[in-house]
């Protein structure tokens, strides 16, 4: 457009030739660093895909296969390819599973707009383009997916097991797809029945044992020991539980200074008047009828000390201390008790009751077990197990993914089939609409739709199938009124992937495409990087 401008004589100002030069290779390099972020996550797509190794700048190693640890965890610093990290965070929010989809599908879109932009079509008609594309494509999912009922129990449970299918664990599913169920559907609140808050589920990991070993417990657990220095109580029945955010030992002063003592009677009356500080203390816990006491971790001065777990054995009271701040809100919420700031509001009514807490060995050390649990609040605990630590670190991925997903279909109710299916048949739908949009706009939407195809294709690549052989053939099952034919990675060919049980909440797909089209619509409208020193 500005070659025409630069042959006349330049006679005004508004003539004058403009550089698009600096735009374009801007928006290239922006585009080519955003799509190697992609490429670096396409290969662990599906459940035949490949894990990362990640050794951190500490010498933490981190094996994983779901997109937003890897990228969290990669030092990206291209800007525009940050938003690709940030993109795959946001899927992880708002749905859970699917991280690794939407930055593939990020980077084809991109890769398609490469092409239109060196056709020369205007980045701004792209973006326009490509949000309606978006639009239409929500539709066309929504359109195929199929209701579920949170009663159908085994729904749930195969979009759960599809999930835990791409991971390292996925060998565990037929365990780890049916805890995941019931921990979400027993914190449902049935005043809020499409809301699941999942800090109301605490996973506890222990090293020791295998992934065999998780199990879901009704109750609370802790990744500690009781504090039997002087010999306490290890197991209490019919249990009142305190939960005391102040500190049992003698006070100290709020300035720092030094108390000379000159002779022997005065260290006695210290001595003494601390055991009686301690005692007076100990005496009106023990009034309330309380004999489990779980102890805030404090940073002023020790919580406990040596003679009031003394004197706290001789009460014959179980105490779990260094209790962490940020666990206390889930304790009370499961206890249904209140957290105890002072010693004078002790009061009977703030203490939680329990049938039974107990010291369990597992392996080479030992948890705190709170079980019957009178009034429970809405959570549950799920310890995790295994033989080492980057396994049980990616169980907790895994089993976060599948939690995910069951809180997907909580909140949205509908199961769409997995396997390529949906994305072939967005970009069949798509491809017919664009033939009926006139001018760019139908040029623009055929990309999109083209670019949909490189899930179906990464599938068929990561499990060593000829991609273009099965891409091809997939097209043709779905012109032919195949809605649900997908890739089935295990046998190698193309089946009706709802009866194989592979299945994905409605939610993940779409909010894999509209998010991966907002992130590439924000890079195409990116037309120059300014740094600022």
């Amino acid at each position: 457009m500005a070659a025409p401008a630069i042959s006349q004589p330049r006679s005004s100002k508004t003539e004058s030739y403009v550089d698009n030069k600096r735009k374009e290779d801007i928006r290239h390099a922006n585009i080519v660093a955003a799509r190697a972020v992609a490429d670096a996550v396409r290969t662990s797509l599906g459940p035949k895909g490949m894990d990362k190794m990640i050794s951190t700048a500490s010498g933490e190693v981190i094996i994983t296969n779901d997109g937003a640890t890897i990228l969290n965890k990669m030092e990206v610093l291209q800007p525009a390819a940050k938003m690709l990290v940030e993109l795959s965070k946001s899927q992880d929010a708002a749905a859970g599973d699917g991280t690794t989809t939407v930055v593939v599908i990020a980077g084809a879109l991109l890769k398609q707009c490469l092409s239109l932009l060196f056709s020369g079509i205007h980045p701004t008609v792209i973006s326009d383009s490509l949000h309606k594309a978006s639009t239409k494509a929500v539709d066309v999912l929504t359109a195929m997916a199929v209701p579920v009922e949170l009663s159908d129990r085994e729904s749930l449970i195969k979009s759960a097991s599809t999930s835990l299918n791409s991971k390292v664990v996925s060998q565990y599913s037929t365990l780890l797809a049916p805890l995941a169920v019931e921990a979400v559907l027993s914190v449902v609140d049935p005043a809020k029945p499409d809301m699941v808050d999942l800090r109301d589920i605490k996973i506890v990991k222990k090293l020791g044992g295998t992934v065999d070993d998780t199990e879901m417990v009704k109750g609370l657990v802790f990744d500690k020991k009781v504090s039997h220095a002087a010999g306490g109580p290890t197991r209490v029945e019919n249990a009142k539980i305190a939960v005391i955010q102040f500190q049992i030992s003698p006070p100290k002063t709020d300035i720092e200074q030094s108390i000379v003592v000159s002779d022997y009677t005065q260290m006695d009356r210290i001595l003494k008047e601390e055991r009686n500080y301690i005692l007076g203390m100990i005496k009106k816990i023990k009034a309330t009828g309380c004999n489990v006491l779980l102890i805030q971790k404090s940073i002023l001065r020790d919580a406990v000390t040596d003679l009031s777990l003394h004197y706290l054995a001789k009460a014959k009271i179980l105490v779990v201390k260094d209790v962490e701040r940020d666990e206390i809100e889930f304790i009370t919420k499961t206890l249904n008790c209140l957290p105890i700031a002072n010693i004078e509001h002790f009061k009977e009514e703030k203490l939680g009751q329990a049938d039974l807490v107990e010291e369990v060995s597992l392996g080479d050390s030992k948890i705190v077990k709170i079980s019957g649990i009178r009034n429970m609040g809405r959570t549950t605990t799920v310890l995790v197990r295994g033989s080492n630590q980057l396994v049980i670190d990616e169980a907790e991925r895994s089993l976060h993914d599948a939690l995910c997903v069951v809180r997907c279909l909580v909140n949205k109710r509908f199961l769409i089939a997995g396997g390529g299916a949906p994305e072939i048949e967005l970009s069949r739908q798509l491809g017919a609409w664009a033939k009926v949009l006139h001018g760019m706009e139908g040029y623009c939407v055929r990309s999109f739709a083209e670019a949909l195809e490189v899930i179906p294709y990464t599938l068929a690549e990561n499990a060593g199938l000829n991609p273009i052989a099965i891409v091809t053939e997939l097209r043709n099952r779905h012109a032919q009124g195949e809605i649900n034919a997908g890739i089935n990675v295990r046998k190698g060919q193309i089946t009706n992937i709802l009866e194989e049980n592979v299945v994905q909440p409605l939610l993940v797909s779409t909010s894999a495409i509209t998010l991966a089209t907002e992130c590439v619509r924000m890079i195409l409208k990116i037309d120059d990087i300014v740094t600022v020193r």
